[in-house]
């Protein structure tokens, strides 16, 4: 439920861990002096059959799985347990051949640690060149690091380069013999260039770089269950929670519970539909505008209760906009084709008005430096103001239509817009390269995610698209069930990692989807009106505003707040007037 059917069905995305920066050492990648290979593993074996099979799939080799068993035993320097799997399996970690190739490098024996890789089974030529000119540059480093500038000086001329790996390399490597005090490279100081790294790091980095039939990564196995954790998460059509522990002997499953369903607050300071919300970038504010022409900044408290910090009035229309700056210090208001303002959060005041004669401004948004303002204007145009008014550029032609969406990247890019009934355009201001997205019907509304990565369309047959608009864009998932006849409805990224979408109704609900799976996860009752729009609170996955026409905003969270305040209490409900 909630996935448009479509002739196939978009992908999941799924989150896959990896592991960053340096290999954590084992006890097998010890120093030369301190033990040898042999002494921690067991002595050549006779491989079992590589089609023997384990777990009721049987898609898991069981050769692959003892030998990363194995390999995990090593690494938690179980050495004897290792070692005893090795000899009772009959299915050795590594072949003779390799182990061979290991203690060669730990042993600095670099000629013959060149002539055992190949030996090894590795089929790639070019890989056979790239972990050679590793070991040949380690002999060079280490011959140069024992004064023996000669034979360092041999090795790169009769053995580095005839090796055509690196050109560019060998020629910086050369000037470790002309002139050593002068090098600089790769950003290191010429002492640093000179000095070889250590042998375990070596064979670190040689693991890395040959294929893992013939070498198994380090805590291979460790890796695959951080990855399966991770799929769990991922599958999880409730997880809204930041993971504490996570036990390998369950697996992990989160309930309704961890989704904002209830309705904790109801805010009616308003007087008339309330169309746009949105809360700060830090979550501790909430902004709301209604046909009453009237913007409201509400604070949330340490209790998660709302109050209002101010009332800003000055706009002759409807408030359609709003947009917080980079910092949360300021907000951009932007009237019914009509004038954008400029507010000071903190006091309340009205910095700037931003106007054009003769004409309209029907959107707003903030470069990421917050020293520039984009509107869209009713020309179609897209103008670009300093802070203090002065314009400084300005796009004309089919940039924009009278939508009051506006978006621009936090990298700063690229703008995008409405330019057609039907079409979406991201354009760079500086590339001036241009993208478009182009739907089979009428775009209502959209929103980009805060990574950049995604927008989410809301359109005019009652479906939400999600486009992936990294390189190529591309339609990866729908959403429906929600009501739209004859109202902009917006919709909206949120809860933990963006891991849901949410979006108003004109059968006055909220509706919630799961983002990866498309499945519609929950449907919240409680407005008597449209509900217009919703806002996820960036800080708290569990915080949920929808302002509605029925004049009022509710905030939806996990937990029924039960407080002594001052405010009317109803039926498990808090309302606020405004009082603090």
């Amino acid at each position: 439920m909630g996935r448009a059917e479509d002739d196939e069905p978009p992908p999941k995305r799924v989150k896959v861990s990896s592991r960053k920066g340096d290999l954590p050492k084992s006890t097998l990648l010890t120093d030369p002096a301190s033990c040898s290979l042999n002494d921690l593993m067991s002595h050549p074996l006779v491989r079992q059959g590589d089609d023997e099979v384990v777990g009721a799939k049987g898609v898991v080799k069981k050769v692959e799985f003892v030998r990363i068993v194995a390999e995990a035993l090593y690494s938690l320097g179980y050495n004897k347990a290792g070692a005893r799997l090795e000899e009772e399996s009959g299915i050795p970690l590594q072949s003779a051949e390799v182990k061979l190739f290991m203690q060669q490098i730990l042993d600095g024996k670099w000629d013959e640690s060149v002539a055992t890789l190949r030996k090894i089974g590795l089929i790639d030529e070019k890989i056979v060149k790239l972990a050679s000119f590793e070991i040949l540059e380690q002999k060079f480093f280490e011959l140069l690091d024992g004064k023996n500038v000669m034979d360092a000086l041999k090795t790169l001329r009769t053995e580095l380069g005839p090796l055509c790996v690196n050109n560019d390399r060998v020629r910086e490597l050369s000037l470790c013999i002309v002139s050593p005090l002068k090098q600089v490279l790769a950003g290191m100081s010429g002492q640093d260039v000179v000095r070889p790294k250590s042998r375990t790091k070596l064979l670190e980095e040689l693991q890395k770089l040959l294929p893992p039939t013939v070498i198994i990564r380090e805590q291979r196995l460790v890796h695959l269950v951080e990855q399966a954790l991770d799929l769990q998460l991922d599958a999880c059509r409730f997880h809204n929670s930041l993971v504490g522990e996570m036990s390998l002997l369950t697996d992990h499953q989160c309930g309704r519970d961890q989704i904002p369903s209830q309705t904790l607050q109801i805010l009616q300071d308003h007087s008339d539909e309330v169309w746009f919300l949105q809360f700060s970038h830090g979550g501790k504010y909430l902004a709301s505008s209604a046909a009453d022409c009237l913007v409201i900044i509400w604070e949330v408290k340490l209790d998660g209760l709302f109050c209002v910090k101010h009332r800003f009035s000055g706009h002759q229309k409807p408030v359609s906009n709003i947009s917080w700056s980079p910092d949360d210090h300021q907000l951009l208001t932007c009237g019914v084709e009509e004038v954008v303002r400029r507010w000071d959060v903190e006091s309340g005041e009205c910095i700037h008005i931003y106007e054009k004669n003769g004409l309209g401004l029907i959107s707003c948004g903030w470069a990421p430096d917050g020293n520039r303002i984009l509107c869209g204007v009713t020309d179609k145009s897209i103008s670009m103001w300093d802070l203090e008014g002065k314009e400084l550029e300005c796009w004309k032609g089919h940039r924009t239509i009278r939508i009051s969406d506006l978006g621009i990247t936090s990298d700063g890019k690229h703008v995008v817009s409405v330019c057609k009934d039907n079409m979406i355009l991201l354009f760079g201001w500086e590339s001036k390269a241009e993208k478009v997205i182009q739907e089979d019907q009428t775009v209502t509304s959209f929103v980009l995610s805060t990574d950049n990565k995604y927008l989410l369309v809301s359109l005019w047959n009652q479906e939400i698209h999600l486009w992936d608009i990294e390189g190529t864009a591309k339609l990866i998932s729908k959403y429906n069930g929600h009501k739209r006849s004859r109202f902009v409805i917006r919709s909206c990224f949120g809860g933990l990692n963006q891991a849901f979408i949410s979006s108003g109704s004109e059968d006055s609900q909220v509706y919630i989807w799961h983002i990866s799976s498309g499945e519609l996860v929950e449907t919240l009752a409680g407005h008597s009106g449209t509900v217009n729009c919703v806002s996820w609170n960036p800080a708290d996955p569990h915080m949920l505003a929808s302002a509605s026409d029925d004049h009022t905003i509710r905030i939806w969270g996990l937990n029924q707040v039960k407080m002594e305040h001052n405010d009317t209490v109803s039926n498990g409900v808090h309302y606020c007037n405004g009082g603090t």
